[in-house]
């Protein structure tokens, strides 16, 4: 069963191809990506590597977790499922409180 690493630290420079193939030294890797800016397409500095097995993927954890890759130290661990929508923090409130004032401009009803 395919095994799914958090790779953070990375290089801005590093490419699916260069994780891909620095990964590959502790065993087959079923897909590697580097999480990327969707406006700008620049590396954020993380990315995922699944390794093919259990296995694999505990030797990769040890091979590189606090080593260098292309300059950086990088973390490597189990990845975690992301988180549900709900669980997420901040966004947009609106303008107005609940007693009709305009937050903006402290023209409040209390």
């Amino acid at each position: 069963m395919e095994k799914k690493l958090y790779v953070g630290g990375l290089s801005y420079g590093t490419t699916d191809d260069g994780l891909r193939d620095a990964f590959a030294q502790a065993g087959s890797v079923a897909s590697a990506s580097v999480v990327t800016d969707k406006f700008s397409g620049r590396s954020r500095g993380f990315g995922f590597v699944e390794m093919s097995t259990e296995e694999e993927a505990q030797a990769a954890i040890e091979m590189w977790n606090g080593k260098e890759l292309e300059g950086r130290t990088i973390t490597v661990s189990e990845a975690r499922p992301p988180r549900e929508r709900s669980e997420r923090r901040g966004g947009f409130r609106g303008g107005y409180n609940d007693r009709g004032g305009d937050r903006n401009r402290g023209n409040s009803n209390w």
